[in-house]
Parts: C-alpha cells; structure tokens; sequence
C-alpha cells in the first residue's frame, strides 16, 4: 500500500449545471484536500479521501457565486466542507488509459449519498524535486436535490432556471514516493 496526497495545484474539481435549460454553466472549486491510499497489486482494497471548501466555488461570475455559497444552495456558512470518500473499486487501472469505477459517498449540507465515477488511470511520471506523480480523470453527475439543494425558479416558457443534474468533472494529480 503507498499513500499519495492530492496535488491541489495541479488538481481540478469542476462542474456543470443548465442555466434555463439552454446553456451549460461551468464551475469549479479552488480548494480541496486529500489522500489516496493504493494497493497495486489489489486495487479494490484502495481508497480514496476527499475534502473540499465549498466556500472556494468560481463560476466567473461573483454574484452567482455569492448566492452559491448562500442557504439557498450550499450553506457554506453553516456547511464549510464536502467529503467524498470511497467505498469501492471495479477495475485495474494498471495501464495508462486504463477505464475502472470509483463509488464512495458525497457529504454536501450533511446528507449523504452514494455516487459513481467512471475513472481512467492517465498515467506516472518522475517530478523534477525526486517525488513521483500519478493523474486520474473521472466525470460523473448527481442530482443536487438528494443533497438539499432545492432551490430553483420556474420559467414562464417552462422548464426552471437551475437543472437538478449536476455533472462533475475531475482531472487530479497524485504526489507520493510510489
């Protein structure tokens, strides 16, 4: 088993939503933390540890931000972290280009639910200060509404102003001794 931290420089948590059900805003969070903790001779018996600061949320548009971060959806105030931690792997990722599936659950507001990431191992690489790098991509989506996030406003031509999928998209890098 090695420990990898998550690398948050070269890491990027984003997400996506429908805006009146005609354009896809895109977002990401700025801060997050972690460790993955690998079995490369059985991968299911790693895992995967996941903070991140919904505080840290930029879509570009501050305003949009600022009622992001407000009761209406995140409650950052009263709900300043997001968890993920794994509870399964199905696959090898021995190989670059390697696909598996990663479950764990997601914390957002205090409730928590299970998700599923399609996964692909990207590959290994020798940094120039000595330590070696692994990078994984991985997209999924949830409905933002099993987490407490309600908040919308109906359209007069239909449909709402906020979808309740929310697709998410990860490219993360490792930092271990691998």
């Amino acid at each position: 088993m090695t420990t990898w931290n998550i690398d948050p420089a070269h890491t990027t948590l984003g997400f996506s939503a429908r805006h009146m059900m005609i354009t896809t805003v895109k977002g990401r969070f700025g801060e997050l933390e972690g460790t993955v903790t690998m079995d490369d001779g059985d991968p299911a018996r790693s895992s995967a540890e996941v903070t991140i600061r919904p505080s840290s949320i930029d879509t570009r548009n501050e305003q949009r931000d600022k009622h992001l971060r407000s009761a209406d959806f995140l409650d950052v105030e009263n709900h300043p972290i997001i968890t993920f931690q794994s509870t399964g792997i199905q696959g090898n990722p021995a190989s670059p280009g390697d696909s598996f599936v990663l479950q764990g659950d997601l914390t957002i507001r205090g409730a928590t639910r299970p998700v599923t990431l399609e996964a692909t191992y990207e590959g290994e690489g020798k940094d120039p200060w000595g330590g070696t790098r692994r990078s994984f991509g991985a997209t999924g989506k949830i409905d933002r509404r099993e987490f407490g996030l309600t908040w919308n406003q109906a359209l007069e031509t239909g449909g709402v102003l906020v979808s309740n999928e929310v697709k998410i998209d990860i490219d993360v890098q490792l930092v271990g001794e691998g």
